[in-house]
């Protein structure tokens, strides 16, 4: 039987989410398989991979065909690299210790890389969300600006209209005292032609 170690898709639409699984070549995709060793998200940055690379060196050994994207999964995770560390120490070339250490090395190494691109994306996400804030600061006060400029224009317009009311109101009350004082001293000199007759 040819088996493969293939992806099996899950998730809805637009929103793919695979099993990595060992499958018969002739069943279908998403069909029946003989052993699930992992899981793939795509969508997350980076991909999110949880492999079990013991079964799946097992599988390699054992003559598993990987697809070219589950190639590149078990690339990435070392489950190529331990299968060519194990096959040297199957042939004498160099002994399990050994090997056990150069993929402890290569797995840390590889975390090493994968830990710098996260801090990398975080730290361009903070810089992304501080240039916001600064161009939302400068949105605001270019707002304020403008209202103040507005308000300005506003009371400059205002106050040149109440001078103007201002100067006809006393203007008014000048000519209202004026008129009372004249009709005041009319009436007082009503009644002294009135007592003279």
């Amino acid at each position: 039987m040819a088996t493969k170690i293939r992806l099996q898709r899950h998730g809805r639409k637009k929103r793919a989410f695979y099993h990595i699984v060992v499958a018969d070549s002739r069943a279908p995709r998403d069909g029946r398989f003989i052993e699930k060793i992992g899981t793939y998200n795509p969508i997350t940055n980076p991909a999110t991979i949880d492999l079990d690379v013991n079964k799946a060196t097992e599988w390699l050994l054992k003559g598993a065909e990987a697809t070219d994207t589950a190639a590149a999964i078990l690339s990435y995770k070392g489950a190529k690299y331990k299968k060519h560390l194990q096959v040297g120490v199957n042939k004498g070339a160099i002994t399990q210790e050994e090997a056990d250490k150069k993929f402890a090395a290569w797995m840390a190494e590889k975390d090493n890389k994968v830990q710098s691109k996260l801090d990398g994306l975080s730290k361009a996400r903070d810089e992304k969300r501080a240039a916001d804030l600064k161009a939302e600061e400068a949105k605001k006060e270019a707002i304020a600006a403008k209202i103040q400029e507005r308000l300005a224009a506003e009371a400059a317009a205002n106050a040149p209209a109440e001078e103007t009311t201002e100067e006809v109101a006393t203007e008014e009350a000048t000519e209202e005292i004026a008129e009372a004082s004249t009709e005041e001293a009319a009436s007082d000199e009503a009644p002294a032609e009135e007592s003279a007759e």
